[in-house]
């Protein structure tokens, strides 16, 4: 079975419970999404509604993958660049693929989907991500295109003494 992906859809109770559900559940499954195990829906809560404001004033645009029986299984937002210099590029934020559906591919199924759609946006030319080191991330965003393009090491505190890089990963759609 394949996701059936979904850009700009209309954000629904449902469809808000479905993410935060689902990213409650990767970051509790061990996934790099801004948050550390264990976590509530309560606490994910707050930077989903950033996301969703980011939305509504035209900052970001959301992609979601759902699964035969139309629950969340898989997202990634896209995050526009503000500065004049920047607006060739966009970020892909909180790409996660729901813990029940991981294995089956699709985690490159999202990353086709994604790059499908920046390439239906005007003027952009590449997508670029950041991942945490320490979780083989850049290895599977390389097996789908990406290059990396820079590392700051121990940039991310994960506990005391648990320090890993942040990498930036690079796709180019021209």
């Amino acid at each position: 079975m394949s996701l059936t992906f979904t850009l700009d859809p209309a954000i629904t109770p449902a469809l808000r419970d479905g993410i935060l559900d689902m990213w409650t559940d990767v970051t509790n499954a061990g996934g790099a999404v801004g948050f550390v195990a264990p976590v509530t829906r309560e606490e994910v809560r707050p930077e989903l509604l950033k996301h969703l404001t980011a939305m509504v004033e035209g900052r970001h645009r959301l992609l979601v993958g759902h699964d035969e029986t139309g629950g969340v299984a898989a997202t990634a937002f896209f995050a526009f660049n503000t500065h004049r210099l920047m607006t060739h590029w966009v970020w892909l934020y909180t790409v996660m693929v729901h813990p029940k559906h991981q294995g089956q591919g699709y985690g490159r199924d999202l990353l086709a989907a994604a790059e499908d759609a920046a390439r239906g946006f005007e003027g952009i030319d590449a997508i670029r991500l950041g991942c945490r080191g320490g979780l083989g991330l850049e290895r599977f965003y390389g097996s789908c295109g990406y290059k990396e393009v820079g590392r700051v090491p121990a940039a991310i505190r994960v506990a005391p003494g648990d320090d890993r890089d942040d990498i930036t990963m690079l796709l180019p759609l021209r």
